[in-house]
């Protein structure tokens, strides 16, 4: 009977187009573009199903041995067609399988075979392909995170890596035998059988998928490897394609060709850090690690043998059948043959203790910084790999602070964008790495301190600020109310200072500030006239006069002292000594109302101010708090 031809049809996630032909020896599909040929004979096919995928409509064949093939491509009317051939040539009938169409994200998971099925209302969500889950991982307590294997060959469109599953609630381990979850119950062993559901979930992912599982075809394991990032210690399973790390926690499955780099550096005079660089990180929870820090001892020495014939081993570079050598030269060893990378050790570059790196700060991070052929190496929690042709430019700080500073801080520019601040480094390894960086033929830039700047304007302001204090205070001098220095006036003058309170016209008129000798004798013959108003009856009131002050009150010049001369009309000294204190000159009890009144107070006790009289009608006692002003 002639073959029944499909086209075009797509084999399983593959992008690629093919032709489908059934017939009743069996089925078989071929690639258009590579040729390739997948065949599937009759006695091998075990059941079918049909349903609605994103590329119209899917074919999925099962086969013996719990495995399956799909088909996508189909169209609807294609149904009846492939319905009659399968019960023509393989006596069997195609399931139609419902799929929802809801969009919701809340459901049951189902596991059929190789595959985890999500189900929405009873009706199928999606379906993953368990085989390939690479890691999974408990983040929290109720939540499962699904890692997948990268596609080895390159694909067109986006490609699904990670899922993840909320699991809430308890379950018990003896859930499967009714009796003794009874018995368990009635001993009060609640505690000890039960466990979260996102725990047995995640058992029942690592079963399936046979993650951490030792199958026969390993080459070595290393058992308790001290791994400093993710921290832990695992134990590493060595396989043909891929590695395992199986911890306590935490299983991840790390195929080779996603190793990027490998590193084997000297962290110390007892230790030796073997690192691999990987391409697609490994998570703990939020975090993802692109680098696998492995910390070993240089005495520790193991002895082991490769599960792997002699014609096998001499397809592997420098790969040796029994070891007995140093663990890390094994590991490393074994390493670089598997994951066919070549391994990156320490430069020529030595500090002051003669190690490739030196104790640096990032941040608030501390870690090894390791001066590399190609690369700048920041070897801690979080990595950081710098390729020597990606720097634009190095710039020291903190260098020339003489003795007082120990360390020096290194900043790199980098081209592509990111700059990275190194802090509290020694100053005794500045030579060493300058002296690389320039063999390197890196630009170095030395900035000043600045500590030296600040110390060089605070020079400069010193000056200023020394300056402008004596203009201010002569300002200040200007427009603030005279103080005595004496304490026997201020002892006799106490019962008339209470009473007296200055006011806003007291501290200074507007134009004091540009008065001159001449201007302050002006002032003084004002103040005689302002005292014949005051024998006219024009002000309201009067007030007290202490001895030192002007009955002109806020018409003194107040910037500049005066200095009692034998003449009215002579000009006052300006600017007295200041480094001492000057004796007051005896005040001379004028004679004539017009004539100026003495600036400063005598030392002995003054004389009481010449009775003023009264006009008629004025009040014995005058309001205290009001006071005469200028522009009265």
């Amino acid at each position: 009977m002639a073959a029944t031809q499909f086209d075009p049809i797509y084999r399983g996630l593959s992008a690629e187009v093919g032709k489908m032909r059934v017939a009743s020896s069996g089925m078989a599909w071929k690639g258009v573009e590579t040729g390739e040929v997948v065949a599937i004979a009759s006695a091998d096919i075990k059941s079918a199903q049909w349903l609605r995928v994103a590329r119209g409509f899917q074919l999925r064949v099962g086969l013996k041995d719990r495995k399956r093939d799909t088909f996508d491509g189909f169209k609807r009317e294609d149904l009846k067609k492939v319905t009659e051939l399968f019960k023509n040539h393989f006596q069997m009938t195609v399931e139609e399988i419902d799929v929802s169409f809801k969009g919701w994200n809340w459901g049951v998971t189902d596991f059929r075979g190789q595959d985890l099925a999500f189900l929405v209302s009873g009706k199928l969500g999606f379906e993953l392909p368990l085989r390939n889950v690479a890691n999974s991982n408990i983040a929290g307590r109720t939540e499962v995170s699904l890692e997948f294997t990268p596609a080895s060959k390159k694909q067109a469109g986006d490609e699904m890596t990670e899922i993840r599953f909320h699991v809430p609630g308890v379950t018990s381990k003896t859930k499967a035998s009714g009796s003794d979850d009874e018995k368990s119950d009635a001993e009060g062993g609640d505690d000890d059988d039960e466990t979260s559901a996102a725990q047995v979930f995640h058992d029942n992912i690592k079963e399936t998928a046979e993650i951490g599982q030792v199958s026969g075809d390993i080459i070595l394991s290393f058992e308790e490897v001290l791994v400093l990032t993710p921290r832990g210690r695992y134990d590493v399973d060595m396989f043909r394609d891929f590695l395992r790390l199986r911890g306590k926690t935490y299983d991840y499955k790390i195929i080779y060709s996603t190793i990027s780099r490998l590193f084997l550096l000297p962290k110390d005079d007892q230790h030796v850090l073997f690192i691999l660089g990987l391409n697609n990180p490994i998570r703990q929870g939020q975090t993802r690690y692109h680098y696998l820090v492995m910390q070993f001892t240089r005495e520790e020495e193991i002895t082991a043998e490769l599960n792997m014939e002699e014609d096998e081993v001499a397809q592997y570079d420098r790969l040796k059948k029994n070891y007995e050598d140093p663990t890390f030269e094994v590991v490393s060893s074994v390493f670089r043959a598997l994951a066919k990378r070549k391994i990156i050790g320490s430069g020529s570059f030595q500090s002051r203790d003669g190690h490739p790196g030196i104790k640096v700060n990032l941040k608030a991070v501390q870690g090894d910084l390791f001066m590399l052929e190609k690369y700048i190496f920041f070897v801690s929690k979080q990595p950081v790999l710098i390729e020597l042709s990606d720097i634009q430019q190095v710039v020291f700080s903190r260098v020339s602070q003489g003795t007082v500073a120990r360390t020096f801080d290194l900043k790199i520019v980098t081209k592509s964008g990111p700059e990275y601040m190194f802090v509290s480094i020694n100053k005794e390894e500045l030579e060493p790495t300058e002296s690389y960086l320039k063999e390197k033929k890196i630009r170095v830039k030395e900035i000043v301190p600045d500590a030296e700047l600040a110390m060089a304007d605070v020079g400069d302001d010193d000056d200023d600020d020394e300056m402008q204090s004596v203009d201010s205070d002569e300002d200040q001098r200007g427009k603030r109310p005279k103080v005595k220095s004496s304490k026997n006036d201020d002892d006799e003058d106490s019962s008339e200072d209470e009473d007296f309170k200055a006011s806003d016209s007291d501290s200074g008129s507007p134009s004091s500030g540009s008065d001159s000798d001449s201007d302050g004798a002006a002032t003084a013959s004002d103040a005689s006239g302002d005292r014949d108003i005051q024998k006219a009856g024009a002000p309201k009131k009067k007030k007290k006069k202490k001895a030192g002050d002007d009955d002109a009150g806020g018409d003194k010049p107040k910037k500049k002292k005066a200095k009692a001369k034998a003449k009215d009309d002579d000009a006052m000294d300006v600017d007295a000594d200041k480094s001492k204190p000057k004796p007051k000159p005896k005040a001379k009890p004028s004679n004539k109302e017009g004539e100026a009144m003495d600036v400063d107070a005598p030392p002995r006790p003054k004389p009481k101010p010449k009775p003023v009289k009264k006009a008629e009608g004025e009040p014995d006692e005058p309001p205290k708090k009001k006071q005469k002003k200028d522009s009265d």
